[in-house]
């Protein structure tokens, strides 16, 4: 059998306008360069103590238990179900969205007895719907999706933990497509867990999930805790009530990230150090006006989808800052008008799922490119690509529309 050695890996340029990943900033990249060093190495774990420092701003929160999973970010939701879920507890999941469904698919295999209730895709929950529900199931934990790209809503959090609280429930949270984009606050909000990833406003790549745990959480995690054969000391717990998974086991991931520096795995060094960047450069624009960038950014992308004619799918009190849905126009093969972005300009846009999938597209203005340059580029290319598909749309409209929205903005 022959095979020929492939070249060195050299991606095509694209500008990653969908709903993530997105094109990560070029210090993020930067970082993912830098030398590797041994995973006790004192640089090494001291980045690990600045990167747990750095997510703490970003959460908003004063929780020690701060800290990373190596892994996408569907490895941090699965982490912290398989870590708070014993079998059999009752866990509620409100779906607006896929990933309100993923998070019911991650309960139900972590042994939970699943309770969802839905609202139609393109709304939200009303906190008495929620409280409600609570009160009918008596769930151990609530997980709700904060920003869910499928839908591109975004579930408003700062009532929720108040209800959980009142009723002895704890409050998880996946707030990976809205996190650094969105305002999200998660010790004056309540959260006992938040999970994100790197690869939407943040603007990394996907394999790193930052997470926060709140005393309370970690509570219930040490009280699974089981350290494994080969590493055990006496006097170590060893918990009959052990989380399943050894790898997504919070116990040892926090004896891991702690002072113990108990061995669980080998960190997995490049993208620490592009967690770490993304937190940094965040802080540093600071985070309210990274919030305030995308919010500028999106209102643009959404005057200027508008100003072309196209319509925008659910309820826009409620839309992500980061992401919005526009309509596919009549007699507009979907797929085909992406490829030919894609190809032609080299952008890319995203379909969607479910009942929504070949009725929108999903465009994002996220992290790096939660810009002015690239709103305009994509709205003009867009535009080119809907007249040769036969749209009748107004010439340079949304352009126009966009930016007057930034000007205002100035």
């Amino acid at each position: 059998m022959t095979f020929e050695i492939p070249g060195p890996i050299d991606p095509p340029a694209r500008l990653l306008m969908g709903p993530g990943p997105i094109s990560a900033y070029p210090s993020v990249l930067e970082a993912m360069s830098a030398p590797l060093v041994g995973q006790y190495d004192p640089f090494m774990t001291n980045t690990m103590a600045e990167t747990q420092a750095l997510y703490r701003g970003v959460w908003a929160t004063d929780n020690d238990a701060t800290l990373l999973i190596d892994g996408t970010s569907r490895a941090g939701i699965e982490a912290v179900m398989v870590s708070l879920i014993r079998p059999g507890d009752r866990v509620l999941v409100p779906v607006f969205g896929r990933f309100g469904h993923l998070l019911a698919e991650i309960a139900e295999r972590a042994m939970a007895e699943v309770h969802t209730i839905e609202t139609e895709w393109g709304q939200v929950f009303a906190p008495s719907v929620i409280e409600e529900a609570i009160v009918r199931v008596r769930p151990t934990l609530l997980a709700l999706v904060q920003g869910d790209t499928s839908t591109t809503m975004n579930q408003p959090l700062d009532e929720i933990g108040a209800i959980c609280a009142k009723h002895g429930v704890l409050f998880s949270t996946d707030a990976t497509a809205s996190l650094g984009g969105n305002a999200f606050e998660s010790d004056a909000w309540g959260l006992d867990a938040a999970t994100a990833g790197l690869q939407k406003c943040l603007g990394g790549p996907s394999g790193s999930s930052p997470i926060t745990l709140s005393d309370r959480a970690v509570e219930v995690v040490t009280s699974r805790k089981r350290v494994e054969a080969g590493i055990r000391e006496p006097g170590d717990p060893s918990s009959p009530d052990f989380v399943r998974s050894n790898y997504f086991d919070l116990g040892m991931i926090l004896d891991y990230w702690g002072p113990r520096r108990l061995n669980h795995h080998t960190e997995a060094t490049s993208m620490l150090y592009a967690a770490r960047e993304c937190a940094r450069v965040l802080l540093l624009e600071g985070r309210e006006a990274v919030i305030e960038r995308h919010r500028v950014a999106g209102a643009a992308m959404l005057a200027g989808v508008q100003a072309l004619g196209l319509g925008v799918f659910g309820d826009l009190g409620h839309k992500m800052h980061n992401v919005v849905a526009v309509e596919i126009p009549d007699g507009v093969p979907g797929d085909a008008a992406r490829a030919a972005l894609l190809e032609d300009f080299g952008i890319e846009i995203g379909t969607s799922f479910g009942p929504l999938h070949g009725r929108v597209w999903r465009i994002g203005t996220m992290g790096f490119n939660a810009r002015e340059d690239a709103v305009l580029t994509t709205l003009d290319a867009l535009e080119q690509v809907l007249r040769r598909f036969g749209a009748a749309v107004p010439t340079v409209a949304g352009v126009e529309a966009a930016e007057d929205v930034y000007r205002r903005a100035a």
